[in-house]
């Protein structure tokens, strides 16, 4: 019995142009992630008995893990796959119709019409296309004809399309005028859209520099002087009354390597929050930014890592700290 996320898995298989069957692919898919997650484990495994000794538990921690995390990863990684493939179908559609248009006023039926606008610069709409044509061929409506595509389709700005151009079918006007009108709307509405990207472009830009700079220097000039102060307390009289001191200092119960550890997990969450952001802000869809996670991070831990290097390194030459 399928549940929801096998029926998301089949239709972004189906979007993703996967001429393999869904059952099959997920098959082999599902083979391939469980010998990757397996081969890690053991290296794992290898590595817990060199340095921690073996543990059963944790080696099964780190097979589920290593299995959630690349099922997410080959999930997204087809999810995007579909968005690119729908997308080049939205950007080729009006010329589909306007080249459908002038089929119209050169004497053409409409199914013929609509066939012969399958052209290979079209790809990859020309294939759905040509499968709609071989359906009207066969006996099939021209209106349920036009719908399965749009189904296979999964474009919602197709889908709407279509329901007008059935509309205008059945109400029997100059179809090949609301086709050219169609596609000149179309293409206005994909002028607009491209024009608030420009302009939301410095928000992007912004979202960017804060996430993948500024968090990350900010961590770890923070991790350096929680050492700094760790280190410095650490030096003082227990009485400080007694030194003359006008203020009284107590024991700083935060590890340096908690606050380490807190900077790292936190820059992980605020990057990959932030990539969501930047693609609902330039795409118009969240998942459309999951392409940022990996250049975010890798960023972002290169500076974090490097600013305390830097630090680490400036102080134990200068100020003779030992951090």
């Amino acid at each position: 019995m399928r549940n929801l996320f096998t029926e998301k898995y089949y239709a972004n298989i189906r979007l993703a142009g996967i001429e393999v069957p869904p059952e099959k692919y997920l098959k082999i898919l599902a083979i391939r992630i469980s010998f990757v997650s397996l081969f890690f484990a053991v290296l794992y495994s290898v590595y817990s008995i060199f340095a921690q000794g073996f543990s059963l538990l944790k080696i099964l921690i780190a097979l589920i893990v290593i299995f959630l995390v690349l099922q997410a990863f080959f999930y997204f990684r087809l999810s995007l796959r579909a968005s690119s493939r729908i997308k080049k179908m939205e950007l080729v559609f009006p010329d589909v119709i306007q080249l459908m248009a002038s089929n119209l006023r050169a004497g053409m039926t409409i199914d013929r019409a609509f066939a012969l606008s399958a052209r290979p610069e079209f790809y990859p709409l020309d294939r759905e296309i040509n499968l709609a044509g071989k359906d009207i061929a066969t006996g099939k409506d021209i209106a349920l004809a036009f719908k399965t595509m749009s189904k296979r389709v999964g474009s919602d700005k197709i889908a709407k399309t279509i329901s007008l151009i059935i509309s205008g079918i059945r109400a029997g006007g100059n179809i090949s005028l609301l086709l050219e009108q169609t596609a000149s709307n179309m293409r206005e509405k994909e002028f607009i859209e491209r024009r608030i990207s420009a302009n939301v472009l410095m928000y992007v830009i912004f979202i960017f520099f804060a996430v993948a700079i500024g968090a990350p220097l900010l961590f770890g000039l923070s991790s350096i002087l929680v050492e700094i102060l760790i280190k410095i307390i650490g030096s003082l009289p227990a009485d400080s009354a007694t030194a003359g001191l006008p203020f009284t200092l107590s024991k700083v119960n935060v590890s340096p390597v908690f606050v380490t550890w807190f900077s790292i997990l936190f820059i992980f969450v605020t990057d990959s929050l932030a990539s969501l952001i930047l693609g609902l802000v330039n795409k118009g869809e969240e998942k459309a930014g999951l392409k940022f996670v990996i250049p975010l991070l890798l960023l972002s831990y290169g500076i974090f890592f490097l600013v305390r290097w830097v630090l680490r390194k400036f102080l134990v030459q200068n100020l003779s700290l030992g951090v």
